[in-house]
Parts: C-alpha cells; sequence; structure tokens
C-alpha cells in the first residue's frame, strides 16, 4: 500500500517543508503554510517533438494581433492581443475585471472572432443578465459554467475559438491533482494547462485572477513569470474611475496606463485623463500645483496637493502622503529644511495627488516642494502654470524625460508657462514650442523665485 505523503506549501511564496510552521521561511509571512499531498505530476506536454529551425527560415505569422473596439486596452496590450498569448488580468473583488472581460468579449464576437468564456463564479444566468446590462447581443460569444480544467480544455478544443477567457484562475482546479482549488499547486498548474493550450492552438487567452490583500497578485511569483502579459486593475471605491496597468508586456510597452469610468453600461474609456483628473482643480487655491507626469508612453497631467498646519506633537509630526512615496517625500522635506532654511518640525504635513492616482516617477519632485511651499506662504501658484523636475540631495534640479512631450500635454489644457529643468531648455528650442513660456531653473531656490 503507498504511503501518502504530504507537504506544507506556503500560500504567498509557494516553498514547501516536510512540516508545519507559523512563519514561512521563505517570505517571512505567518499563517500562510497550508497542508497539501505531494503528489509526483508526469510531465505531459502537448507539444510536438520539434528540430532546430534556422533563424532566416522562420516565417512570420500573416495576422500577429486582434484589436478590440477599446483602443486604450489596445494600447497597453502594444497594439492588440497577439496570437497564442496568455493575458492575466488582477485586480480586488468587484473592481470590473469580469466587467471589462465581457465587454472584450462582445467587442471580439461582433468582429467576427469566436470566443469562449467560461465562468467558474457565476452561472449561465448570471453573466447573461450581465450582459444584458452591457449590450451583449450574441454573435460567436460561446458561455460555458465549468471548474474542471480538464473539462474545460477538452471543451475548448472541440470548439476551437480564437480568444479564450477563464474567470477566474483561482476558481479552476486540475484533477491531476488532490489539493483544493486556490491553492497554489493548484494554480500553478491551471496556468500551465492554459498556457500549453495558447501556444499549441494560437488562442489568444485571458486569465483573472485575485489579489491578496496585501495588494499582489495571489499565487507565486512564478505564476507570473509563466504569463505573457501581466495587467493590474485598481481603484478607489470611492471614485468611479478604474486604473488599468501593464506590470509586464512581452510584445509592448510596460508602465502603460489606461483610465476607465464606471457606469451603469460598464466600462467607458477615457481618452483625455487628464483633463478628466483635473476638471474640479479649484482656482486660485494655495498648496494646489499641477505636475506632467509619465504612464508608460502617456503624458498625463494630476494635480498634488499640500496641507500644512501646526502640530501640538513637536517631537513626532506626521507627514501623511497619499498617491506618493512617502520615503521620497520625507527625503525632499529634508533637502528643503537644510538647501532653504525651513523648519516643518513643529508642522504635519499632508500631501495628496488628487483623483486618487499613484506617481513614481522623479519628475513630480519639484511638484511636491512647490505645494508644500505653496500652502506654508498662503500663496497659489500663477493660474496656467505647471512645473517638472527631479531634486537631487544637493537641492539642484535634474532634467526630465520626454520634456516636449510632457509640454505638449499641458499646452492642450491650456497651461501656457512651465518651470523645467535649466538641462531641458537647450532641447526645446530645436523644437516648435510657440505660444509657451519657459522658465529654467538650475536649483529649487531659483525654481521657487521663479513661481512665486
Amino acid at each position: 500500500m503507498t504511503k501518502i505523503k504530504s507537504i506544507f506549501v506556503c500560500q504567498n511564496c509557494g516553498f514547501q517543508t516536510p512540516k508545519w510552521m507559523g512563519r514561512c521561511p521563505g517570505c517571512g509571512e505567518w499563517s500562510t503554510l497550508i497542508e497539501e499531498v505531494e503528489e509526483k505530476v508526469p510531465a505531459e506536454f502537448s507539444f510536438p517533438s520539434s528540430e532546430p529551425v534556422l533563424y532566416a527560415d522562420v516565417t512570420e505569422a500573416t495576422k500577429k494581433r486582434i484589436e478590440t473596439d477599446i483602443k486604450e486596452l489596445n494600447q497597453i496590450l502594444g497594439g492588440g492581443v497577439v496570437l497564442g498569448s496568455l493575458v492575466l488580468i488582477g485586480g480586488e473583488p468587484g473592481i470590473g475585471k469580469s466587467t471589462l472581460m465581457l465587454q472584450v468579449s462582445r467587442d471580439f464576437a461582433t468582429s467576427g472572432e469566436k470566443v469562449l468564456y467560461v465562468s467558474g463564479e457565476e452561472s449561465l444566468e448570471q453573466i447573461k443578465l450581465r450582459g444584458k446590462r452591457l449590450g451583449v447581443e450574441g454573435g460567436n460569444l460561446f458561455l460555458l459554467a465549468e471548474t474542471n480544467l480538464e473539462r474545460i480544455i477538452t471543451q475548448a478544443e472541440k470548439l476551437a475559438p480564437e480568444i479564450f477567457i477563464l474567470d477566474s484562475v483561482q476558481t479552476a482546479y486540475s484533477s491531476k491533482l488532490s489539493s483544493s482549488p486556490g491553492t497554489i499547486s493548484q494554480v500553478r498548474e491551471v496556468t500551465n494547462q492554459v498556457f500549453r493550450f495558447a501556444k499549441k492552438n494560437k488562442v489568444c487567452s485571458f486569465l483573472v485572477g485575485h489579489i491578496t490583500k496585501e495588494g499582489s497578485l495571489a499565487g507565486p511569483k512564478s505564476l507570473e513569470h509563466i504569463v505573457d502579459v501581466v495587467l493590474y486593475f485598481e481603484g478607489e471605491r470611492d471614485h468611479s474611475h478604474r486604473v488599468l496597468r501593464a506590470l509586464k508586456n512581452r510584445f509592448g510597452p510596460v508602465s502603460e496606463l489606461a483610465i476607465f469610468e464606471m457606469g451603469a453600461h460598464g466600462l467607458k474609456a477615457i481618452s483625455n485623463p487628464s483633463a478628466f483628473f483635473l476638471r474640479e482643480r479649484p482656482v486660485d487655491a494655495a498648496g494646489s500645483v499641477v505636475v506632467c507626469t509619465i504612464k508608460g508612453s502617456r503624458p498625463l497631467l494630476a494635480e498634488i496637493q499640500a496641507l500644512v498646519s501646526s502640530t501640538l506633537f513637536t517631537g513626532n509630526p506626521r507627514r501623511m502622503t497619499i498617491g506618493l512615496d512617502h520615503f521620497r517625500t520625507a527625503m525632499l522635506l529634508a533637502v528643503v529644511e537644510k538647501k532653504l532654511g525651513y523648519g516643518f518640525g513643529g508642522e504635519d504635513i499632508h500631501l495628496n495627488v488628487a483623483g486618487g492616482l499613484t506617481i513614481d516617477e522623479p519628475a513630480a519632485d519639484l511638484g511636491v516642494v512647490t505645494a508644500v511651499i505653496s500652502c506654508i506662504k498662503n500663496k497659489a501658484v500663477p493660474s496656467g502654470m505647471t512645473v517638472m523636475g527631479e531634486i537631487g540631495l544637493s537641492g539642484e534640479i535634474r532634467s526630465v524625460s520626454q520634456p516636449l512631450a510632457r509640454i505638449k500635454e499641458a499646452a492642450s489644457l491650456g497651461y501656457n508657462s512651465i518651470v523645467l529643468p535649466k538641462g531641458n531648455i537647450d532641447a526645446l528650442k530645436k523644437e516648435k514650442t510657440q505660444g509657451i513660456d519657459f522658465y529654467g531653473a538650475k536649483n529649487i531656490k531659483e525654481a521657487l523665485g521663479l513661481i512665486f
């Protein structure tokens, strides 16, 4: 009689150990080790045996990508969905992942592509009810409510669709393993089988994935290494907009961004996100400044707000940031104290990027400092002015990338004066930028003198 051997697998990083431990030695998380039966899965590959082919003899596919009716999604994917690619879409519950996938299915089916939408979380009646709200009329859209992966793959090979969507990867399970659906072993096996199916049959495949309480995609990092594209769907519950980011893309640029607005009829792409996020900006308000940041290849205007108030706890004032890197903000405040002589020891400082956006590039440094000083002076930044520039520890302002694209985005929304690093001025003199006033600054003292 064969003895059943069990192991304990961390559901956060995939670390395996023969005995239970309260804390995972691999990632340091507590209470993440779950007992699973150790199984030897045979290495079954659906690929036929092949031989090396000379690079010059490889022929390109006649149809490289399939586009959707959502231009912003096409831009994130690098121009459309590549044949045989595997795309992973993650996000919090209720953020709109299933809604987006059903809208994508509708667009593909309307354009004549055969789509198989597999749901392990909803019944066919529930999908049909949501589809009516989204304007799904049918076409070549096929629905399947199933969680067993082997049955799903069998039906997919029989139907031979061009588009395959599995919602979600945590609810599907393989009968090759006895562990529960959603465990690390099952998620890895399901992803591997869908990956082999997509590559063998040249099917554009989408996987919907859950995220952990820390905000990362559920499953080990190996799950993100298997797929070709990783898209992350995020947004605040108090805001109607949703942000779709590309964290990994083998067929296009990374860190791309698309903005959607959730409405009664589903997700609507916002073609001009800069105007969307600045539409409610107060006029002549102290502590508010507009910066131009780059998200992937797209310039985006955002508002940084600062509030500086006196505190009774002078020994430990608060430093609160929303949408900005906390440690970089603390560094910028230290530079201002050292180089400009301001004292923040008795001041609480709150910084926020309006609209729920997240800015993680150094080009917004000058905007952070300007917003803080504007609030301290109680003096508004001149209307029609935007700033950009990276600040070093010596107080110098360093050049930013793609200054012309940032300036054109600002000019399209009526901003006619820009304070930017001195190093970017020479490059802009060769370009046609009529009607815009440039002010170059070498350090933060010179920049604040130009602004105020």
